[in-house]
């Protein structure tokens, strides 16, 4: 895979809602259902979301930068201390020599002889290491191919992302499984599920599943990030007196107190009756909006006469 900075368009100095940023952008430009006609746009969908896998995760980004993973998220093979890559906080290099003509010894390719050739001293001192980097002319056995990713979407609703709630879904290859929304997510978020994929060749990893978020609208809250806002009708009687009225949240009503003489757009904040995050819970942000009574009240607009003739004496 190429570079995932470069897959997402920033520089390594991006911060951490630059690079979410980015990575938003270009999922939902080649995410498979807006780009069914354009068999491309499922391999940067792919590409996109394996470029987040490292750069959206501060430890993976970290191992990235400091050349210990490669943009697969797989471990690089760093070589070994005091061969070839240079001495290390100072320490000389150390020299060997176990006879005959070379430094290792023995005629190299020599085999069955007694004597150990180059490689056959290298893996028995590294072991597999150095097997698996490639040395010693081993044979380099192909992996078998790993089934496809796919692609789909999970609408959910804002009761379902406060609960946490555990839901089913259809799959494109015809397969039922049931997802919990993770706590935290987002709409528009991708979530990789392992193995959920196309059936790889004999032998080989199922691909993933690329599972796009989407957050329904509600009739009653708004979404600010971890917090949900309500628009509260209160009555005029107990906007002027003080009342306790009940309150929907995401869980259920709760009680919340109105203070005498509470105007129109006061905002209330009910503290962790918002939307749940990774460490922790949003809150509920309550604004009052008087409501006028449906049925005319001679003595409410009595007042407001009396009310009005004294403003203007």
């Amino acid at each position: 895979m190429r570079n995932p900075y470069e897959v997402l368009g920033v520089q390594r100095s991006a911060s951490e809602a630059e690079i979410k940023k980015a990575f938003r952008k270009l999922a939902k430009t080649y995410h498979p259902d807006r780009n069914k006609d354009d068999p491309k746009a499922k391999d940067k969908f792919a590409e996109a979301n394996a470029a987040y896998e490292i750069l959206g995760d501060a430890t993976k980004r970290g191992q990235f930068d400091r050349g210990e993973i490669d943009a697969e998220g797989k471990p690089r093979f760093q070589g070994f201390e005091g061969f070839g890559g240079g001495p290390r906080g100072g320490a000389r290099y150390e020299e060997y020599n176990f006879g005959g003509g070379g430094p290792f010894g023995g005629r190299a390719g020599a085999r069955g002889s007694g004597e150990e050739s180059n490689d056959d001293f290298f893996s028995h001192l590294f072991g597999e290491a150095f097997r698996s980097a490639g040395g010693g002319g081993a044979r380099q056995r192909a992996r078998p191919q790993k089934g496809e990713d796919i692609a789909a979407t999970l609408s959910v609703t804002l009761e379902e992302v406060a609960g946490e709630a555990k839901k089913r879904i259809k799959l494109p290859n015809g397969r039922d499984v049931d997802v919990v929304i993770p706590k935290g997510v987002t709409d528009g978020q991708v979530i990789r599920l392992r193995g959920m994929g196309q059936s790889g060749g004999p032998g080989a990893e199922p691909g993933d599943l690329m599972l796009t978020i989407q957050i329904t609208t509600h009739e009653r809250f708004t979404v600010d990030g971890a917090n949900i806002h309500l628009r509260l009708p209160i009555q005029i009687e107990d906007a002027v007196l003080g009342a306790s009225v009940r309150v929907p949240t995401l869980t259920g009503a709760v009680a919340m107190k109105i203070p005498p003489m509470t105007n129109s757009g006061r905002t209330f904040r009910l503290r962790g009756k918002g939307l749940p995050t990774k460490t922790g819970q949003g809150d509920l942000l309550v604004t009052a909006e008087i409501a006028l009574p449906e049925v005319v009240d001679d003595d409410l607009m009595d007042y407001a006469r009396r009310r009005r003739e004294a403003k203007a004496e």
